[in-house]
């Protein structure tokens, strides 16, 4: 199972839907050869969450965090770390 069904799959059971298109739009540039596995830089941060819930409404927004909060633990973040804020935060937080 790709982790784009696994977030699909947790969506269901938390939110009522996959909600497919924001996970989609989440990993947009997974495997680019910019960035390969370092594109959660990119939005997997509260910047990120605020522009998901401008283009799929406020139902993206805990569906967006909780992708982010999912892929973030397996970099090692826990609750007792600071949520990444952007960008540049989440590089200074070593997460990339």
């Amino acid at each position: 199972m790709s982790k784009r069904e696994e977030h699909c799959r947790e969506s269901v059971t938390l939110f009522g839907a996959p909600f497919e298109e924001v996970h989609r739009w989440l990993d947009e540039f997974a495997g680019a050869p910019r960035y390969g596995m370092r594109h959660r830089r990119v939005r997997h941060h509260e910047a990120g969450i605020q522009e998901a819930i401008r283009l799929f409404g406020a139902a993206a927004g805990p569906v967006a965090r909780q992708h982010i909060l999912s892929d973030l633990k397996q970099e090692g973040w826990t609750e007792h770390d600071p949520f990444p804020q952007n960008e540049a935060h989440y590089v200074r937080m070593g997460l990339f």
